[in-house]
């Protein structure tokens, strides 16, 4: 199976035509001009050593170069082995919390960023499940539909910030609705459903949609982020800082509610876990992936492909020497040889 990365530089070779025209009549307004002073005989006696067959020689490898580096450019690819893969695994959803309350310092760097990483660790020790991203605040958002990439999930991850939703507040309800309905109900393979936030809830119910959740064969474990002393919420203004006041003046202080994580957790018969630690909670996800039934949810096949463009470079390049090497009088010893019965005409 071959695959062409870069099909347009293909196109280049179709140049070649034009430029043998071009050279063509070059050599035939250049013989009409040397048949102008003398005739053939002439002209042969007067420039004995001169050989056209070299002309078209050196067209032809100069040509060939061409249509080598073109193929180079293109970086033509060889399937070398193509074998069918039997994916095992669960499907897992991270629900990251993108609100206010996440840029708030009382873990370093701050909420989001730990988050962030928690789930960044966890990603990249995962084999062949699938990962969901969702983001949400006083909505949600899907950021990332469930994929075995886990390259894109991880950059996902990285571009999530409390910028990226226009609505502000905490609707935990809201994730566990929208990441729900990620996984599909046709398909046996293991829910899980990770929710890292501090918490902190402005709508009622999200206890009672982890019930349902649960009934769907999801089950939800969440991770708290923060510390229950609490931290402001920082704002950055023009170069400066200042913290989240209420409608008094009073600063903002954003706490953890471990309760209504462990809540959530029970009523889908997930688990709690505090995310204080970054390495001790990714271990323990770990031990929770490691006791989840893997269930085969994809079969694919995969060519790998190899780069075969340094052979056509290779050759563009020994050509170009042999071009250079070749000049345009005759060969002595081929014209020793008089293969055309050169020397009768001569005479």
């Amino acid at each position: 199976m071959i695959h062409i990365d870069e099909k347009i530089y293909l196109w280049f070779i179709a140049v070649l035509l034009p430029l043998l025209f071009v050279f063509v009549v070059s050599l035939w307004r250049k013989k009409k001009a040397q048949r102008a002073f003398a005739d053939s005989a002439l002209l042969r006696r007067l420039s004995p050593d001169r050989s056209n067959f070299k002309l078209w020689l050196k067209w032809i490898l100069l040509s060939a170069v061409v249509v080598l580096l073109c193929i180079a450019l293109a970086n033509p690819k060889i399937g070398t082995k193509i074998e069918t893969v039997k994916r095992e695994g669960v499907d897992i959803v991270f629900a990251i919390d993108v609100s206010k309350s996440m840029l708030a310092e009382d873990v370093a760097p701050n909420r989001l960023e730990k988050a962030k990483r928690i789930a960044f660790e966890t990603i990249s020790q995962l084999k062949g499940d699938r990962v969901g991203i969702v983001a949400y605040a006083a909505s949600a958002y899907p950021q990332l539909a469930l994929t075995t990439d886990h390259s894109a999930a991880k950059m996902f991850l990285q571009g999530m910030n409390t910028d990226m939703l226009s609505s502000q507040g905490t609707a935990i309800q809201e994730a566990i609705r929208m990441a729900s309905n990620y996984f599909d109900d046709k398909s046996p393979t293991a829910r899980l459903l990770f929710i890292l936030s501090d918490g902190e809830d402005h709508e009622m119910g999200a206890t009672e949609i982890a019930s349902e959740a649960k009934e769907k064969g999801v089950h939800i474990y969440t991770i708290g982020i923060g510390t229950e002393k609490g931290a402001p919420i920082p704002i950055k203004e023009g170069g400066g800082q200042t913290y989240k006041r209420d409608s008094n003046g009073e600063v903002v202080i954003t706490k953890l509610n471990p309760e209504l994580l462990q809540q959530i957790a029970s009523n889908a018969g997930g688990e709690y876990l505090d995310g204080d630690n970054t390495q001790k909670v990714v271990s323990q996800i770990n031990k929770i992936l490691d006791g989840t039934e893997k269930s085969q949810f994809d079969t694919q096949k995969f060519v790998d492909f190899k780069d075969q463009f340094q052979w056509f470079l290779g050759g563009a390049l020994l050509l170009l020497i042999l071009d250079l090497a070749i000049f345009e009088r005759k060969t002595q010893w081929v014209k020793k040889l008089n293969l055309f019965n050169e020397k009768e005409k001569d005479k």
